[in-house]
Formats: C-alpha cells, structure tokens, sequence
C-alpha cells in the first residue's frame, strides 16, 4: 500500500454493547482493501470508533462496505447510549493524510453520500469542509435532535437530506459524513463530580459554551456519567490542536473543576492520536531540562494521567506509529 496518498477514515457507529454486532461490522470491513488501524469499543456510549486508512478509492469502497453492514446489523429503534447520535453509522469523516487535500476528502465524501443515499436508501448529511450551507458545517448543530428527533427534522426545509430519501428510515436513521482535519477525542475523568458539574465544566471549557469559562478556541464538549468508570467525565473534541492541545484542554478541565470544588482524575483518549499532540503537550509540562521525543511522549502520558481508565501504550495509540507497523 503506497504511504504518500493515504486517506483516513474514522466511523463511529452505534454499536458498542453487542461485540457481536461490532464483530460482523468489522469482518465486512476487513474483505476490503483498507488497513484497520485501531477500534474503540465503548458499553456506556453503545458506540465504537473505528480508524482504518488506505488509497481513496479503497478507502471509499471500505466505506460504502461498512454503513452497508450497519444497516444489516444495526436497529437503531433499539438503540441506547450516553454519546449524541442520528444514525448507526453516526457520523463518518474523511481526513487527508501524506500527499492527500481536504478537497480530495471532500469529493470522497459526496461520493460516498450520492452511493449510499441512491443504493441503500438512507437519508446523508454533508458537514465541516463539505457542507454546503453554513448551518450544515458544526456536527453538533446537524445531529441536534438526535434519533429520536430525525423523522421530524427531515420535515425542515432548512434539514433536507443533501443526498437521499427525505422519508426517515427507522432501522438506520441518517449518516452524517464529510471532510475535516484530523481531531482529538479527549475525555476528562473527574473525581467526585456530579452531572449536573460535569456539564457545568464542559459548558465553561466549549468553544460556544455560555456564561463564564475559558472557552476555547476549536473545543466542543459535554458532560457524561460513564457506568463502567463510576465517575463523571467531560467529553470533548478538539478540533483545533494547533491552538488548544491535550494540555491546555486537561488543564482548563483542572481550572474548571478546581473553582466548583471537584478534582480531575486523568484522562481518556479515543482512538488515535498524532505524535505531534502527543510530543507538544510533553513540552507544556517540560522543564527547562531538554527532553527526547520519547522522554516528551512519556512526560505527556503521566500528566495527562492517559492511563488512569487502562494501559496507554504510545506504540498502539500513535497514529504514525501504528501506520508503520501496519505496513511491515
């Protein structure tokens, strides 16, 4: 597989409770010719996020193959889980890697959107870089109303699907898909939190939160209760890393949670990871002392407390590190 012109692929679907179900999604999606890198099964958010990468055109036949597979497994009338979601395959975003451009991810996502609407017969909206009106581009605004709200956003003018069926398709919901630069799902474990506290954080940390807090920049976030943790934490996205990185994001959390008089208690990455993210947050808790970037990882790892929930082994959480084992 050439490495230059790689796209990668993150859906995340509804399916996390029945590893059967996650089972039969990932066979599927193993019969085509794209490397699955990393799958994040979770019980409370009933939802799994999977990373795979390859050459665009595989990359969109993998695709196709994989929301072609949820519809077969996944009932969304059945479905309950903590994480925001419209659809089985809720939302599914292309990201340019090597040689590859936003606007190629772009194309790739109408195709994919024009395949799926036409042949499975499932409403698809287009978001971030391939939406095509301003109130399409922020996911959150897209999947607001949820499931449960879907039959009647799709009577919204404003909500017209961009490819497919206007009528709502009850087993699947609607597919959200479109191009963006690569982001960070970062959670944030808090110690004796309520929910209510939990959702008061996230609203002080998110970019578009109200009242007082830090807001930053690039941040969207809400506050969960995760059964299988016992704890609160504060979900976030972080889709600007260049400007709020893992350590300003963990730290506003600390700031946050420090004023309502509740601690944090590391914290919880989703999926994959850039090096970069990993080695600039190592340098914000950096002493004068000149580290390694291996030194810088490890510095990273411990002050986010990454290992707080499990293992974190950089190795299988490094995008480009599990890329190129992949590929040996």
């Amino acid at each position: 597989m050439a490495q230059s012109k790689l796209v990668e692929c993150i859906p995340n679907i509804s399916a996390g409770v029945n590893r059967d179900t996650v089972a039969a999604i990932l066979g599927d999606l193993e019969k085509t010719n794209v490397m699955i890198l990393h799958v994040d099964p979770g019980s409370d958010a009933n939802r799994t996020v999977i990373t795979f990468v390859g050459e665009p055109d595989a990359v969109l036949e993998g695709s196709f193959r994989l929301v072609e597979s949820a519809l077969r497994h996944i009932d969304m009338q059945t479905h309950r889980g903590e994480h925001p979601r419209i659809g089985a395959v809720d939302v599914l975003p292309f990201v340019p890697l090597g040689t590859s451009t936003i606007e190629e991810c772009v194309q790739l996502s109408r195709e994919l959107g024009s395949r799926v609407g036409s042949e499975l017969k499932v409403p698809v909206y287009l978001y971030e870089a391939s939406s095509q009106a301003p109130h399409r581009k922020n996911l959150a605004d897209v999947r607001r109303g949820g499931y449960e709200g879907l039959e009647h956003k799709l009577l919204d003018e404003q909500w017209i699907p961009d490819f497919g069926p206007r009528a709502f398709n009850p087993r699947f919901g609607a597919l959200v898909t479109g191009a963006r630069e690569f982001l960070a799902a970062f959670n944030v474990n808090l110690s004796g939190a309520e929910l209510p506290t939990a959702r008061k954080i996230a609203a002080m940390v998110r970019q578009r939160g109200g009242g007082p807090g830090p807001h930053l920049a690039g941040v969207k976030a809400i506050g969960w209760w995760m059964e299988q943790y016992g704890c609160c934490q504060v979900s976030m996205n972080l889709t600007q890393l260049g400007v709020t990185g893992l350590a300003q994001a963990y730290e506003a959390c600390r700031e946050c949670a420090r004023l309502l008089g509740v601690n944090v208690a590391g914290s919880e990455l989703i999926g994959l990871i850039p090096r970069q993210a990993l080695l600039d947050a190592g340098r914000y808790y950096q002493s004068s002392q000149e580290l390694t970037s291996q030194e810088l990882v490890k510095l990273a790892v411990e002050n986010l407390g990454l290992d707080a929930l499990g293992e974190f082994d950089p190795q299988f959480r490094i995008l480009e590190s599990v890329i190129e084992g992949k590929s040996k």
